[in-house]
């Protein structure tokens, strides 16, 4: 379908009140949507159905699908236009105020205090800033996205029953195809300056050692193979983080990918370590719901041709096509949540011993500020 075609029909199922998603998965051209015939409000539980699914942070809270047989699917390519081009953003500095700022160093403090007294090895702690937008068109804010983060899952995801959210999320979650299955730590962060080449702090080494250990030790168990790679620094946007692949196969049983989410589901990258102690840590001393920050959204179980043989001569044998179940799921960062006439935009950071508050507070603004400019 054309580019444009294909933008009005989203834009006239918005304007309709109807539940859909539009994204693009990391460094491919093709943009997909799913665009709901009802306005019913669909969830899932065991993550055995196909369609996208949308969960939040926290898993006692429904996870909302939309289901493949409710929806129309279409693709397009995806397209630089003039008006993601020539588009200037928002200059005007995001200035949190000084009791937004008292508020989260004191709740950093805390955090640090609860794990030098051993109740907790990591907590991640986060933060909202409303920005009062004008008559902000999500559509032309997703394409910014899409210019802006071309190595990230971005999306675009409304439903008139839970709300409109968009974001460009550098981090896998799990990605399954058949029995393989891969996922990633990511922890760290500081800015690019131009380059990868960058030294990396014990805290930020030792934050990421964290997250990896828990994702392998919390899949062994279910997983018949797992490999680690080298830990790499990886760019997202004007960021840079920590990141190590991790792969395997899997044993797909029936209900084997609410044992899986189960496990990995909040990590620690997005809520801390042991897990269920600085969820509860979270829960309890955040003084904000996270909704579907730090949640996970994706492709659920959804079908994939794939024709073998491409390179070769002979076309007869381009026939046979394997088909593949496909289930690409991200954790919901980098994301804002466009309600009464402004943006709210989610950030936050992970908290261990030797965590500096006024430091932890700069970074949140640093990740309100790389976000803000797609406004």
């Amino acid at each position: 379908m054309g580019f444009t075609d294909f933008f009005d029909k989203v834009q006239k199922h918005l304007q309709a009140a109807l539940p859909f998603v539009v994204y693009k998965k990391p460094n491919v051209s093709d943009i997909q949507v799913l665009l709901q015939k009802d306005n019913k409000l669909y969830t899932t539980e065991d993550y055995s159905e196909s369609g996208f699914v949308f969960a939040p942070f926290n898993d006692q809270e429904v996870s909302v699908l939309l289901p493949l047989e409710a929806c129309e699917v279409l693709k397009t390519k995806y397209e630089l236009t003039s008006e993601v081009l020539n588009a200037t953003p928002s200059e005007k500095e995001v200035i949190p105020s000084a009791e937004k700022r008292e508020e989260h160093i004191a709740l950093v403090q805390n955090g640090v205090n609860a794990i030098n007294n051993k109740e907790l090895q990591k907590v991640v702690l986060s933060r909202y800033e409303a920005i009062n937008i004008s008559e902000e068109n999500p559509l032309e804010t997703f394409k910014r996205l899409l210019y802006n983060y071309p190595t990230a899952f971005v999306y675009c995801w409304f439903h008139p029953k839970v709300g409109l959210w968009l974001g460009a999320t550098p981090e896998t979650l799990i990605s399954i195809s058949n029995n393989r299955f891969k996922t990633m730590s990511l922890a760290g962060t500081q800015k690019y300056h131009g380059t990868e080449d960058v030294i990396w702090q014990e805290k930020e080494k030792e934050e990421q050692q964290i997250v990896t250990d828990f994702i392998v030790s919390s899949l062994e168990p279910l997983v018949k193979s797992i490999q680690v790679s080298k830990t790499q620094t990886a760019r997202a946007g004007s960021l840079l983080h920590l990141k190590t692949a991790i792969s395997g196969t899997i044993d797909t049983q029936d209900s084997y990918l609410k044992e899986v989410l189960k496990a990995i589901h909040p990590t620690p990258a997005v809520c801390g370590f042991p897990k269920e102690k600085a969820k509860q840590y979270i829960l309890k001393n955040e003084n904000y719901h996270r909704e579907f920050y730090s949640g996970f959204l994706g492709e659920l179980n959804l079908k994939e041709s794939q024709t073998r043989n491409t390179n070769r001569r002979n076309v007869e044998n381009n026939a046979y096509a394997t088909i593949k179940t496909v289930t690409n799921l991200f954790v919901n960062l980098r994301c804002m949540q466009l309600k009464d006439k402004q943006a709210l935009l989610y950030v936050g950071g992970g908290i261990t011993g030797d965590s500096v508050p006024e430091n932890e507070w700069q970074e949140t603004v640093n990740k309100t500020q790389t976000i803000k400019k797609v406004l």
